[in-house]
């Protein structure tokens, strides 16, 4: 935990002052039995109405101060657990943008935004707790029964008797509460990915008409989750009528006893009263110290889940050198496995790429084309073998000087809330003569002029307000604005037309930097006219060669070209 605690050295000075008013508050709160019992036994017989207006004014003083007191306390308390979260989530996320695409693929998108969120959250109202009460509840209840003491010993052994009890209720319950909740914070992990996913995933959801399918999961998922919640709910229920009871049975015990001793001539009305005023105090302070005690439980929860995230280490060293003239690629008998995978995806993969060769790569859903296309960008490091860009391992290389040399077009194109001019910005370049000569370039030229506010046009989150062919041109032309020695399209063209395809590969061969370019596609017609085409089947690399050599000697290529180009009928047509 030391790693979570670290984050609150910049609030020293709060986290000692918020406890320290907290702690003058219950010092004072703890002399307003006293000032009763002085009322009641000095100013109401006598009928002085000057004393009892002298107590009532003295009762109003320490109000007064035991709020300015508490407020002070709430202000500082707040005040470091806000900043210890803002702290706290602004560490974590720029941790996870430190992660590999494996460590994010082991934890997963839905329970990361979770931790990031509600679970810092609930540690910041834990702190908020811990400041303001976990000191007073036990000075308020210690205080009481010391203050009872000096009253009358015999009825004072009844708190003795008492606070051994409400301590066995309140921890009892808080061990067997912590897994509990444990468990639900795993269970809303899988709400949240399913909401996650049916919202993603809402328009092929409705075209193959599983509402009702994806309906039925969520709400057994829900259920779960629910479940979860009762039982842990139930346990925590448990408190409130527990201690309830058992103080109400000392306060019968307190009355009777009271009672006796007032008779007998050893204790006066005032102090009985004063007696039952420190007895409810206990019990109000034993409720809100359990109640402290099940939110820090929770609170630990969640420090344990996102310790586990920032424990995670980035599972890439960092290199030191910064690629120049990178345009040559290798892969050196290249193997890479994902992480829980028994069977590689990519295996003894050599090829080599040389400066300005457009390289294509084709294979069936799932042969490994996007995963080669990350091992160059280092996105993942090769399980075995070397990827060399420049004649340099890519290992070498700074992380953010190797992806600043490599432009690369994601197969789902990706647009941010802003301005097509905000978006293409993203390559590292806001000059308008290199955006606009990048849209045509990318062939988006259309895209400008339908719309009268040009480069200002407005971009919505994920560029709903664009159709998938302009989304896909508007992040090819993103990529070049960078002028990168490599460009990689991982079947980026996918959504255009035939005419448009082909006018874009037209303008990636005359771009003036002359940069290498793998092109990944399931379509034959877009990287016949690569200088060499690489075919995977089931992450083997069975055909480097061009188009023409490859349907005549590589039956898997030859097969999909087939697939997709019907052969005429022997005799050809008729009139």
């Amino acid at each position: 935990m030391k790693k979570l605690t670290a984050y609150m050295a910049d609030y020293k000075k709060e986290c000692v002052l918020a406890p320290l008013f907290k702690l003058l508050e219950a010092v004072f709160e703890l002399f307003v039995p006293l000032v009763i019992a002085r009322m009641i036994d000095s100013g109401i017989p006598s009928g002085s109405n000057r004393t009892v207006v002298l107590y009532c004014g003295l009762l109003v003083i320490l109000g007064i101060v035991g709020l300015v007191c508490s407020v002070s306390a709430q202000y500082f308390a707040a005040k470091a657990a806000v900043g210890y979260g803002c702290q706290v989530r602004r560490s974590l996320f720029r941790h996870i943008n430190t992660l590999s695409f494996s460590a994010v693929d082991q934890f997963g998108s839905s329970t990361l935004i979770n931790r990031m969120t509600g679970d810092i959250n609930q540690m910041q109202s834990g702190i908020n707790l811990t400041l303001r009460l976990l000191l007073r509840s036990p000075v308020i209840v210690f205080g009481a029964m010391i203050m009872a003491f000096t009253i009358d010993v015999r009825a004072s052994l009844i708190f003795v008797a008492v606070i051994p009890l409400l301590s066995l209720i309140v921890f009892g319950i808080m061990a067997a509460g912590m897994p509990l909740y444990k468990k639900v914070q795993t269970n809303l992990d899988r709400v949240t990915a399913a909401t996650r996913e049916n919202l993603a995933g809402v328009r092929v959801i409705r075209a193959f008409c599983r509402e009702s399918k994806e309906i039925s999961d969520y709400k057994d998922k829900n259920q779960v989750l629910a479940k979860a919640q009762i039982t842990a709910a139930r346990v925590a229920a448990l408190m409130n009528p527990l201690t309830y009871v058992l103080i109400n049975l000392a306060i019968l015990l307190l009355l009777r006893t009271g009672a006796v001793r007032v008779n007998s001539g050893l204790l006066t009305t005032g102090q009985v009263v004063a007696l039952y005023n420190y007895l409810a105090q206990i019990l109000v302070e034993l409720i809100k110290m359990a109640n402290v005690i099940i939110n820090i439980n929770k609170s630990l929860a969640c420090a344990k889940r996102i310790r586990a995230v920032l424990n995670t280490a980035p599972g890439m060293k960092n290199g030191t050198q910064t690629p120049g003239g990178v345009g040559r690629v290798v892969f050196d008998h290249v193997t890479f496995c994902y992480e829980g995978n028994s069977r590689p995806s990519l295996t003894d993969i050599s090829f080599t790429a040389d400066p300005g060769q457009t390289i294509g790569i084709i294979g069936g859903t799932g042969s490994g084309k996007s995963t080669l296309v990350q091992l160059i960008g280092r996105f993942y490091d090769a399980t075995d073998g070397a990827v060399l860009l420049g004649g340099t391992n890519v290992k070498g290389y700074d992380l953010t000087a190797l992806r600043k040399a490599i432009a690369y077009v994601p197969q789902k194109a990706v647009l941010f809330k802003g301005t097509i001019r905000d978006n293409l910005s993203f390559g590292g370049n806001r000059d308008e003569a290199v955006l606009l000569s990048s849209l045509h370039a990318a062939q988006a030229d259309d895209i400008l002029k339908s719309r009268p506010e040009g480069l200002d046009a407005p971009v919505e989150a994920g560029g709903r307000n664009f159709s998938g062919g302009q989304r896909q041109r508007l992040t090819i032309a993103r990529a070049l604005v960078r002028r990168s020695d490599v460009l990689i399209l991982d079947d980026s063209s996918s959504a255009l037309d035939f005419a448009t395809d082909a006018a874009l590969r037209r303008s990636l061969a005359a771009l003036d930097w002359n940069p290498t370019i793998f092109v990944v596609s399931q379509r034959t017609g877009t990287i016949a006219h690569a200088d060499r085409i690489l075919v995977l089947d089931n992450g083997v690399l069975v055909g480097n060669d061009t188009h023409e050599n490859l349907l005549e000697n590589c039956p898997v290529y030859r097969e999909i070209h087939e697939s997709q180009h019907k052969k005429e009928p022997s005799g050809g047509t008729t009139a």
